[in-house]
């Protein structure tokens, strides 16, 4: 449960940033954003001023909303005719999340409050929640934990001839059991996850998903994830889950081998763990984002897999580490483009990944932490292939 003294710290440092940027205050509608400052995901829109008490305006559940939130200022929300009167008058230029506020929902605010300017604060948003304070690095630490256990089950249950959808109903089960939440929030528009997926060799590892891998999936519908492609022996098997625990999600891969490995697919991981070793030294405060992921690829065209780095050749995903924390799309990404420095307390997945058409999918996935040693490794378990 995130205490009075956790959620004040975080809405002062917010509204720290919205002096520097000459803001009023900020209204938060979308849930996650909600729940971030105030321990509660109840319906609701939050305002916090550039200076003063927050408030949260609750539709359902009010009862609920107050029992969670440490939160001082919780009202239900106004009719339309009392909305604007919650607000001072001084409050003029209003900061507003446009990376996920469907136009309608600004359109009804501004409505509410009329002469007020809109701002898109979601870069600062964004910002202010990749830095995870010592209360969610525990989160996500135990998080990891509860994640690493599962996966220490699997050659229980593991068999050649069963399904990658079987696999993943196994996996799922015993994460489930263990508290596993499900909700796999993603901030980006037309990305959606269902939690992890399990691929034998034969099956497709490209799709719609912003990722190096996907799995086919059971459906046009649904054209990610397990499908009923059977495990072989002597070919990769491929998990990659999510955990959720207390809305923090972890994200890890390891690979499985009923038998023996082909010697390509072999030296293939011993590239993605070369690529994570060096980019665990690097995960300091300081290092630019863009430089580690150009560095991660020029090692794996340096061992001649170039062409396979993070998905099927012409796929590649052109990013090797994303930000987790309540959403797995968080900032910051070690991408193509993203030139800005890392901050202590950053939480990444880092996933150096290959496919090679004909053999299968390759790599590695794990859960760091920001350091000025360089990276803290959350998902503690060994990286090495587990042969049956």
């Amino acid at each position: 449960m995130v205490t009075a003294a956790e959620a004040q710290q975080r809405i002062a440092k917010f509204q720290g940033m919205l002096k520097e940027k000459g803001l009023d205050g900020a209204l938060f509608i979308f849930p996650i954003d909600v729940y971030y400052f105030t321990g509660t995901r109840q319906n609701s829109t939050l305002w916090i001023p550039a200076a003063g008490e927050a408030m949260l305006l609750v539709r359902k559940s009010f009862s609920r909303a107050k029992a969670e939130s440490p939160l001082t200022d919780i009202r239900p929300f106004p009719t339309s005719k009392e909305f604007a009167g919650q607000f001072p008058g001084s409050a003029l230029k209003i900061g507003f999340t446009y990376d996920v506020a469907p136009a309608a929902q600004l359109n009804f605010y501004a409505k509410m409050l009329p002469g007020r300017e809109f701002v898109d604060i979601s870069p600062l948003n964004r910002e202010i929640r990749s830095v995870k304070s010592a209360f969610e690095l525990d989160q996500l630490r135990l998080c990891g934990e509860r994640l690493c256990s599962v996966f220490a089950q699997v050659p229980q249950f593991l068999k050649a001839g069963m399904r990658e959808l079987d696999l993943a109903a196994e996996f799922e089960y015993r994460l489930r059991k263990t508290g596993h939440e499900g909700y796999v929030r993603m901030r980006a528009f037309n990305q959606e996850l269902f939690g992890g997926l399990t691929l034998a060799s034969g099956a497709a590892s490209y799709g719609f998903f912003d990722g190096a891998v996907t799995g086919r999936g059971l459906s046009n519908a649904s054209p990610q994830g397990a499908s009923l492609e059977l495990v072989r022996e002597n070919e990769p098997v491929f998990v990659d889950f999510t955990g959720v625990f207390d809305g923090y999600i972890t994200d890890m891969t390891r690979i499985f081998v009923i038998g023996k490995l082909d010697p390509q697919l072999q030296e293939a991981f011993k590239v993605s763990l070369a690529i994570q070793a060096w980019l665990q030294a690097e995960l300091k405060p300081g290092a630019i984002c863009e430089e580690l992921f150009l560095k991660s690829a020029e090692i794996a065209t340096a061992a001649g897999f170039g062409d396979y780095y993070m998905g099927m050749p012409g796929e590649n995903a052109k990013f090797v580490g994303h930000g987790v924390g309540l959403e797995l799309d968080e900032f910051p990404v070690l991408a193509q483009g993203f030139k800005v420095p890392l901050q202590a307390g950053q939480t990444i997945a880092i996933e150096p990944k290959f496919v090679i058409p004909g053999k299968g999918v390759i790599g590695i996935e794990n859960t760091f932490a920001v350091t000025a040693a360089g990276g803290e490794k959350i998902t503690n378990i060994p990286d090495d292939i587990v042969y049956l």
